[in-house]
């Protein structure tokens, strides 16, 4: 097993590499840009309507590759260039950035006075609160209910629980925020779960009883409507793996050697059948902690990753556009490593020496 982790570690490397490189060549074939956005805010314009691709300027800036450039003196162009490091060939700025990444140096925000690690550092409680939640949530209850839906297959209770997962699975996490908000917050029935923030302002006075009731006061909604879609899936799952393991002839001669039918269940399948639920969760970790979340962040006035990345994008801050794509890159490869090596704690048979990567 060491074998295969190290050679998966050292895989990490050029897979990493590649992912950075293909999005850095994308960047620099976008339209608009940094040095684009300081220009159409100098002209008054809109920064989504410039584009760096989109042919020359006339007048003072002639030259200049830059729409919105008219009028300004291609001194200021080029000091401008230089500021955010796009005096230089593109390669050369890749190398540079990959060689400061791999000493997790990041730069500083392009449009923000502070150092990218420390904006990341600040969105992150929000993205840690409401992904673990929603994770440990989901995961509490689907599994259990899962296996309860797979014993009782065919029965009332599985025929209930379907279309509550059904309705959950269904129903887009936003849509259900909205709902929330709409009874709950303020909407148009009851104002009782505050509408936006992860703490209260008066939460530094608070003692610290009152601080973890203001914390999961705040939190509630948004990790609810987090946890409906999740929660339903991995239901789902849970429940068709478990029948599949249920169904195989182990299991039938575990019962006739008279092992009671919770000895079969957790001692047996259980292992088994779980396999396909662990394998699910790198992507649902990732996904909690930025694709899932962006929205119900941004319904929830809430600051974190999800949304800092889109900003980031909106306004082409490329530091931390491309360091948000290196760390969850690198969080991903990561997870899906411990993922694997899960599955030797769960089923031993597991063999990953023999393993071809």
């Amino acid at each position: 097993m060491l074998a295969y982790a190290l050679r998966r570690i050292l895989l990490m490397v050029p897979t990493l590499f590649g992912i950075m490189l293909v999005s850095f060549i994308i960047v620099q074939f976008a339209p608009g840009g940094p040095v684009e956005r300081v220009l159409a805010q100098i002209q008054g314009t809109d920064a989504g309507a410039t584009g760096r691709f989109g042919g020359g300027a006339a007048g003072d800036a002639g030259q200049s590759h830059y729409r919105g450039a008219q009028g300004l003196d291609p001194a200021f162009i080029k000091e401008l260039e230089q500021q955010f490091g796009f005096d230089k060939p593109a390669p050369e700025r890749f190398a540079k950035m990959m060689l400061d990444y791999a000493t997790f140096d990041f730069g500083r925000s392009y449009f923000r006075d502070i150092a990218v690690l420390d904006l990341i550092a600040e969105k992150l409680p929000v993205s840690i609160s409401l992904g673990l939640w929603m994770m440990l949530i989901s995961y509490a209850i689907s599994i259990p209910l899962g296996i309860a839906k797979a014993v009782r297959d065919g029965e009332r209770f599985d025929t209930w629980t379907s279309a509550i997962v059904i309705v959950g699975y269904a129903i887009p996490s936003f849509l259900f925020a909205i709902l929330l908000i709409v009874l709950f917050a303020g909407g148009s029935f009851w104002q009782i779960f505050p509408l936006r923030g992860l703490t209260s302002d008066n939460w530094s006075e608070l003692s610290l009883l009152a601080k973890v009731g203001d914390y999961f006061w705040h939190i509630a909604l948004p990790v609810l409507s987090l946890t409906l879609g999740a929660f339903a899936t991995t239901t789902l799952l849970t429940k068709n793996s478990f029948l599949e393991e249920i169904r195989k002839h182990y299991v039938l001669t575990a019962r006739m050697k008279g092992l009671s039918e919770r000895q079969v269940l957790y001692g047996h399948v259980f292992r088994n059948a779980m396999l396909i639920v662990v394998s699910g969760f790198p992507g649902a970790f990732i996904s909690a902690f930025f694709t899932g979340s962006l929205l119900i962040e941004t319904i929830f006035s809430l600051d974190g990753l999800g949304l800092l990345s889109f900003e980031a994008i909106v306004n082409r801050d490329y530091p931390v556009v491309f360091a948000n794509l290196y760390i969850f890159a690198l969080i991903g490869l990561v997870v899906n490593l411990i993922s694997d090596l899960t599955y030797m704690w769960i089923d031993p048979r597991i063999d990953f020496e023999t393993r071809e990567v």
